[in-house]
């Protein structure tokens, strides 16, 4: 006759049998769904037949599928901004190219105002200036947007050399009569030289280009050209 110690399945190595994994899992029958990593250690069965059997494998090719999809649409995001990235380079360095082909102080003014959004693929840019230290004949003109003292570091607080708006309100100052189209805008810190005034190079679009969550590098690159530029032509020796 058995004994109730001979019934009784024998435990594994943990201590603990195939009966009690199997009861505990029918108490708790959302266990894998809260634990779905749990499946990734499972050897399933080829397939399960039967009345109100739960195909494990069907839910494991499907979790399989889930995260392929994942993968790929995260490969898909990850090329688009690559490509992106490489688009947004190759016209930051033909601007700074045309940038050094100035001929003289009105002609860079010119290549700022009319072949930089054409270069960068947006609608309007434009050179601000504060009042400068002595009178510098050459940053009065209709390229040039004239600012007050302190309007630079008050629209870039704290010090930061560039600022990107995904909505940019302007009345006039920085864009003119342009202010109405931009919706989106790039403030980047021009440097005061010797003699050449702390400026703002700004950036405008009509569309949403310009995001705070966007890398401000090639920008700042630009403008730092720029900067050189404009040292070269108002600081050169009489």
């Amino acid at each position: 006759m058995s004994t109730e110690h001979e019934k009784a399945p024998a435990p594994d190595h943990d201590g603990v049998s195939a009966d009690q994994v199997g009861d505990y899992l029918r108490r708790h029958p959302d266990f894998l769904a809260a634990n779905p990593e749990v499946l990734e250690a499972l050897i399933t069965p080829s397939r399960w037949t039967g009345g109100g059997v739960v195909d494990m494998q069907q839910f494991m090719l499907e979790r399989l599928r889930e995260e392929i999809d994942n993968l790929r649409l995260c490969a898909q995001e990850l090329i688009e901004t690559s490509r992106n990235n490489m688009s947004s380079q190759t016209r930051a360095h033909a601007g700074v190219l045309a940038l050094l082909s100035a001929g003289d102080l009105e002609h860079l003014m010119r290549i700022v105002s009319d072949d930089l959004p054409l270069l960068l693929d947006v609608d309007v840019v434009t050179l601000c200036f504060e009042p400068a230290r002595t009178p510098l004949p050459g940053l009065v003109s209709n390229h040039i947007r004239q600012l007050g003292e302190g309007t630079v570091n008050g629209l870039l607080d704290g010090g930061r050399e560039v600022l990107l708006q995904s909505e940019m309100a302007d009345d006039g100052t920085l864009f003119g009569a342009a202010a109405g189209l931009v919706q989106s805008a790039a403030l980047s810190r021009l440097r005061p030289g010797l003699i050449t005034p702390t400026g703002l190079l700004a950036l405008g679009s009509r569309s949403y280009v310009f995001d705070p969550g966007q890398g401000t590098e090639l920008i700042g690159f630009l403008t730092r050209a720029l900067e050189r530029c404009l040292y070269r032509w108002l600081e050169k020796p009489a």
